[in-house]
């Protein structure tokens, strides 16, 4: 697998991730409800909101794939988790950084790809909303936009569930 980019803060990052409270817990309706309106806006079979760990990437919500993680060398929310926009490959068969990867030339056989990180309560950013098909594509300008408002509702969520949990752990 070829290495992947970590933010400068990656071990505050990680940190962040596993003190979120978010870890392995069971299905939320809101972030179902997001999944369903980015796979519907995009128009792709399946859309993800992820935590990245230390090892793996854990699906929170999922719409179109039964499984729950991947390891983490696998994970293109990798590069999603780096850039401060959209980051999309229109087809992972002819980008270098993917090509060999094993969700490319194994199941679920992604070809295309658009993630944008997910901020919580400390800043860090602690995974990504993405979608995934199968066949190459690209997004139209209005769709990269209202992806954009998607992520930054996630992230709303996400904060908003990190305070819930933080309020329960105190009583």
């Amino acid at each position: 697998m070829a290495e992947f980019p970590v933010l400068y803060n990656e071990e505050d990052r990680l940190r962040a991730v596993e003190q979120c409270g978010l870890l392995d817990t069971p299905d939320d309706p809101r972030f179902d409800r997001i999944t369903r309106l980015a796979a519907y806006l995009t128009d792709a079979p399946i859309a993800l909101v992820s935590l990245v760990a230390t090892h793996r990437q854990w699906f929170k919500s999922r719409h179109g794939l039964a499984t729950t993680e991947t390891p983490r060398d696998m994970a293109f929310c990798n590069f999603a988790l780096v850039e401060p926009t959209i980051f999309v490959v229109e087809d992972a068969t002819q980008d270098e950084r993917f090509r060999a990867n094993p969700l490319v030339t194994g199941g679920p056989g992604i070809r295309f790809y658009a993630g944008m990180a997910l901020t919580g309560l400390g800043g860090h950013r602690l995974g990504t909303l993405c979608v995934i098909d199968t066949i190459p594509r690209r997004l139209e300008p209005v769709q990269r936009r209202l992806f954009g408002d998607l992520a930054a509702c996630a992230s709303d969520v996400l904060r908003m569930v990190e305070l819930e949990l933080s309020s329960t752990t105190r009583q």
